[in-house]
């Protein structure tokens, strides 16, 4: 390793397939890397790859989710605090099985919502009391209506939503900027098996590409793909009588 990094990203639930994506879309940019997720030690070839082929440190770090009491005690023991914090965490359950095992169902909830929201507060009042920062949280389209096929993750993820939307206008001005990502259907492992349109499908390397450049651009809420702002839109408008007629 014998490149300094530029600035550093902590990516949390870096096991994904979307925070994989990502950590080598910023590694390529000259970014040291902290990767946080539950077992760790299951990073290790991820480790080792990104800091051979990009020569950038790369740091592993345990973090669970849904301890959020052992949030504060994560943040305060990073290395250094971060330039840029990412949320790729997520949990996409089973609608029909979560319906009937509502303890499922919470865990969905905690892992789209609460896990999420709790880290980025303790990161969001770190990097204030610093005056700098991006915050990045992954959230869905799923979360811009409620849907009989979908609703226990897209409720979870609307939540999501609108708290970065409010932590994004309470940061407005400290130094701290704060992204909303939506990236639709995206082909990972998580989705395995599902049947997804093309044209609406993106590939993790797809959304690692739109978060750095939503970074660069200081964008504040985006869609991977525009096309879904449109089919949100039109989802969205349905009168309340139709859309109660209609299992999307």
């Amino acid at each position: 390793m014998d490149r300094n990094p530029k600035a550093t990203v902590l990516l949390l639930g870096a096991r994904s397939d979307v925070a994989r994506a990502t950590a080598r879309r910023y590694a390529a940019a000259g970014y040291g890397i902290l990767l946080a997720a539950r077992d760790p030690e299951r990073l290790q070839a991820e480790k080792t790859d990104l800091e051979l082929r990009y020569r950038v440190p790369v740091t592993l770090l345990a973090f669970d989710a849904l301890r959020i009491e052992d949030h504060a005690a994560f943040v305060a023991a990073l290395p250094a605090l971060p330039d840029v914090a990412i949320s790729a965490i997520g949990l996409l359950g089973r609608q029909e099985a979560d319906e009937a095992d509502i303890p499922a169902a919470i865990t969905v909830m905690r892992s789209n919502y609460e896990g999420p929201a709790s880290i980025l507060s303790h990161l969001a009042n770190a990097f204030a009391a610093r005056g700098s920062g991006t915050i990045i949280g992954i959230s869905s389209v799923a979360g811009d209506r409620g849907r009989a096929t979908n609703y226990i993750y897209g409720s979870a993820k609307a939540g999501f939503t609108a708290f970065l939307s409010g932590l994004r206008n309470r940061l407005a001005g400290r130094g701290v900027h704060v992204i909303t990502v939506s990236p639709g259907f995206i082909a990972t492992r998580m989705t395995a098996g599902m049947d997804l349109p093309e044209k609406l499908t993106a590939s993790p390397d797809e959304v690692a590409e739109a978060i750095f450049k939503a970074q660069e651009k200081r964008r504040n809420v985006i869609y991977v793909r525009p096309i879904w702002r449109l089919i949100m839109l039109v989802i969205r408008s349905i009168p309340e009588p139709v859309f109660k007629r209609l299992k999307i």
